[in-house]
C-alpha cells in the first residue's frame, strides 16, 4: 500500500496561515477584554429602564460636582457617565447598541469604557437606596438641580427626551411643567436659546395637565410603607376583636357558656364562634318555618 503524499507548503504560505490563525485568536480573545456599557453601570443586559436609571443614580450621586468640588477627575467621569446613560437610557439607542455593540461617540472608545469600569467597580454597592432618597429630597428644587438642567439643555440642544435620560432624579410626568418654567425663564433672560425641538416639546407640555405637587417625593420609603402596613394590620385586628366580642357576648347572653374574656381571640376561636352563631341563626329560621 502506497503511503499518501505529504502536501508541500511553501514558507510564504506557512506565514500567511500563521498570521490568519493569530488574527482569529485575537478576534476570539478581544471580547473578553472589552467592557460593555452595562458593565460600566454594574447592570445586567436584561435590566429594565428603571433599573438602568437607578444604577446610573448610584454612580452619579458619588460623582456629582456638589459632592466633589474642584475634583476634575470626578467631573470628567461624571460627564462620561452621562454619555453612557444617554445611550442606555434611551430605548432606541439602547436597542441599536444591543444589536451592534457599537457606540457612535469617540469619548466612549473601548479603552475609556474599560477605565470607567475599573473606576466605578468599587462604587457599585456603596450607595444605598436610602442614600438616593436623601439626595433626591435635597436635590429636587435646588439651585444645583437648576444648574444641571441648564447645562444638560445646552448639551442636548433642547432635546428634552435626551435630557430626561441624563437628568438626575427626574420624571417626565412629574417634572415637565416645572422644568419648562425654569428653562423658559433662562430663555427669556437670554441665557439659553429656544430650539425647535424644545418648542415642539413645550407645546405638548402645555396641552397636558400639570401635577398638583411637582416637588413631592415620587414614592414612599420602605420604612413608611412598613409603618402604613403595620397600621392597617393593627386596625383590622382591632375591628376583628370588636366583631368577636360583640358576637361572643351575644352567644353568652342567649345561650350561656361562661364569662367573656377581654383577650384577643385566636383564628380558631374566631372561626368557631362565627360558625356557632351562623348555626344558631339557621336553626332559628328553620323553627320559624
Amino acid at each position: 500500500m502506497k503511503k499518501g503524499k505529504k502536501t508541500r507548503v511553501s514558507k510564504e504560505e506557512e506565514e500567511v496561515l500563521d498570521d490568519g490563525q493569530d488574527h482569529q485568536e485575537n478576534l476570539n480573545q478581544s471580547p473578553a477584554h472589552d467592557k460593555s456599557l452595562y458593565e460600566v453601570l454594574g447592570a445586567e443586559r436584561t435590566a429594565s429602564q428603571q433599573e438602568i436609571k437607578r444604577a446610573y443614580y448610584k454612580l452619579a450621586l458619588r460623582l456629582h460636582p456638589d459632592k466633589n468640588p474642584g475634583d476634575e477627575e470626578a467631573k470628567e467621569k461624571f460627564q462620561q457617565l452621562q454619555k453612557v446613560i444617554s445611550i442606555l437610557g434611551d430605548e432606541e439607542k439602547r436597542a441599536l447598541y444591543d444589536q451592534t455593540g457599537c457606540v457612535d461617540d469617540a469619548d466612549l472608545a473601548g479603552d475609556v469604557v474599560q477605565n470607567l469600569h475599573e473606576f466605578f467597580r468599587s462604587m457599585y454597592k456603596k450607595v444605598t437606596e436610602a442614600d438616593i432618597e436623601e439626595f433626591e429630597a435635597n436635590y429636587r428644587g435646588s439651585d444645583s438641580e437648576k444648574k444641571d438642567l441648564i447645562d444638560l439643555y445646552k448639551k442636548c440642544k433642547g432635546n428634552m427626551n435626551r435630557l430626561f435620560c441624563s437628568m438626575l432624579c427626574s420624571d417626565p410626568k412629574l417634572d415637565s411643567h416645572r422644568f419648562k418654567d425654569i428653562l423658559d425663564e433662562a430663555i427669556t433672560a437670554g441665557e439659553l436659546k429656544a430650539t425647535k425641538a424644545y418648542q415642539k416639546w413645550g407645546k405638548r407640555v402645555l396641552e397636558a395637565k400639570p401635577p398638583t405637587s411637582p416637588l413631592r417625593k415620587r414614592g414612599k420609603s420602605n420604612r413608611e410603607s412598613g409603618t402604613d402596613l403595620y397600621a392597617m394590620i393593627s386596625q383590622r385586628r382591632g375591628e376583628r376583636k370588636d366583631q368577636f366580642d360583640t358576637m361572643f357576648s351575644s352567644l353568652v347572653s342567649k345561650y350561656g357558656g361562661g364569662n367573656a374574656t377581654s383577650s384577643e381571640p385566636t383564628e380558631e376561636e374566631f372561626e368557631a364562634a362565627q360558625k356557632k352563631l351562623e348555626s344558631r341563626r339557621t336553626s332559628k329560621k328553620s323553627r320559624r318555618k
